[in-house]
């Protein structure tokens, strides 16, 4: 407590600029860059294809699976833009983790479910699939997480009193002292939050970052359309604390994103 963390380690060695730019911006949203970048997806979707020949239909992947593990090979290679700024001071988070949302069911208006896991370096492709599909599966039949409980108990509790906690709760992630369980569990401690917009139809948008957690960067997934040459691409949209790193840094790191999913068969092993 006061100087140490169970999710994270202090980065140290900074530039001056770099530790006061907390004080001048002590919001997530006061430190926000906005990028867009063009992604060229027809290699991506023959490898897609190319997966999926001979699975079974549960056991499919996506191009959203792709964009996934791209980011998370991005984070591993660039580990400055996997921190976040919590009481004043600079962490770099222990793994790389990732927060997106599934349906509950495929059927329009049913409720979004957040998923978050751990993307190790060492897992190769089958086994990061594998585990996204049945975490899927174990949600979508009923499984509730302890955040799940959480959020269910707060909603039912006067406006005041949440909102007294929540500030409570903010506090105490200030000082380091949120326990490790509800730290793992929270899906708002996290790496990167993912959307898929793409997936409904939609273009990317802009995503503001929560002033509550640890999330220091949110990527939004646009839908698949033709370009004026006719090559078939899709827009990545990313938001992301200026106080982790810098702008080239950030630049560089989701320049990486791009090329994996770019050129795939990098992503397998």
């Amino acid at each position: 407590m006061f100087g140490s963390r169970p999710d994270a380690k202090r980065v140290e060695g900074l530039p001056t600029v770099r530790r006061f730019m907390p004080f001048i911006s002590p919001r997530r949203n006061d430190s926000l860059v906005l990028y867009t970048q063009e992604v060229e997806a027809e290699a991506a979707l023959k490898f897609v294809e190319e997966y999926n020949r001979g699975r079974e239909p549960d056991h499919c992947i996506t191009l959203f699976h792709l964009v996934l593990r791209a980011i998370a090979k991005a984070l591993h290679e660039y580990p400055g833009i996997n921190r976040f700024v919590a009481g004043g001071r600079l962490w770099q988070r222990d793994g790389v983790w990732l927060t997106f949302a599934a349906k509950q069911e495929i059927l329009p208006g049913s409720p979004l479910l957040t998923i978050k896991r751990e993307f190790s370096e060492g897992e190769d492709l089958d086994g990061m699939v594998d585990s996204i599909l049945g975490n899927i599966r174990s949600r979508r039949g009923g499984l509730r997480t302890t955040s799940d409980k959480e959020m269910s108990l707060a909603s039912r509790l006067p406006p005041f009193v949440t909102m007294a906690t929540v500030k409570l709760l903010m506090f105490v992630n200030r000082i380091g002292a949120l326990p490790k369980k509800m730290i793992d569990d929270d899906p708002l401690f996290t790496s990167l939050f993912v959307a898929n917009l793409g997936s409904v139809g939609l273009e990317a948008g802009y995503h503001h970052l929560w002033e509550y957690g640890t999330c220091s960067m949110f990527a939004v997934m646009g839908r698949l359309k033709p370009r004026h040459d006719g090559v078939t691409v899709f827009e990545m949209q990313y938001s992301y604390d200026e106080r982790m790193e810098d702008g080239l840094y950030g630049g560089l790191a989701m320049s990486s994103i791009k090329e994996h999913i770019e050129k795939p068969e990098g992503l397998r092993d």
